[in-house]
């Protein structure tokens, strides 16, 4: 029961990387909290885009909605989280040229 229990939180935490989009909102939330207005500046998406993607990552319980007032303001829902991309952010990676993973359109990985 415990392994299906991690084996579902790396592949929420996975499937949260796999968007440019959600990945760049986890790294603004792992600098500080924030607001949807101003992470959607800052990541230079629409409101109502920023919008779908902190319901999928508050969905997958990585980040958390802190009501402040009238506003809600966003932060990681667990520090590990944090610790979590600062050791995914120093990874260095030896990638193979041939492979198509990354941009593959929806094609998916040509390098199995």
């Amino acid at each position: 029961m415990e392994t299906l229990i991690h084996t579902d939180a790396l592949a929420r935490f996975g499937h949260a990387l796999a968007d440019a989009t959600r990945t760049r909102i986890l790294l603004s939330l792992n600098r500080a909290p924030g607001y949807p207005s101003e992470l959607a500046e800052q990541i230079g998406v629409t409101r109502q885009i920023l919008s779908n993607h902190l319901t999928c990552l508050r969905g997958c319980g990585l980040v958390v909605a802190v009501p402040e007032g009238r506003r809600m303001r966003y932060e990681l829902a667990d520090p590990r989280i944090g610790r979590a991309l600062d050791d995914l952010m120093g990874l260095v990676l030896a990638v193979d040229p041939n492979c198509t993973c990354a941009g593959a359109g929806g094609r998916g990985c040509g390098c199995r």
